[in-house]
């Protein structure tokens, strides 16, 4: 899964997309990560407040990682499809 995310909206969902492509619901996930389901909610929503350590343990169950990469400058059909 390669993607890309600029705004908190996009990184949850693409934590949601991860989620369901491994059967877990919200509350799987969060006995996983030690997390309440509601904290999953949240950051499959986009909560600005969720902290960096909860989104890398999230990112840890789902076998995901956080890469930090130039940002691209490609056309604008293609940023329409990170939308």
């Amino acid at each position: 899964m390669s993607n890309l995310a600029r705004n908190p909206k996009q990184i949850g969902n693409l934590i949601r997309q991860a989620r369901k492509e491994r059967s877990l619901s919200q509350a799987q996930l969060g006995e996983k990560t030690g997390l309440r389901q509601a904290t999953i909610s949240q950051i499959e929503t986009g909560n600005p407040a969720a902290t960096m350590e909860t989104i890398l343990a999230v990112l840890a169950v789902l076998d995901l990682e956080f890469r930090i990469v130039r940002r691209s400058k490609g056309t604008a059909a293609a940023i329409e499809d990170i939308f």
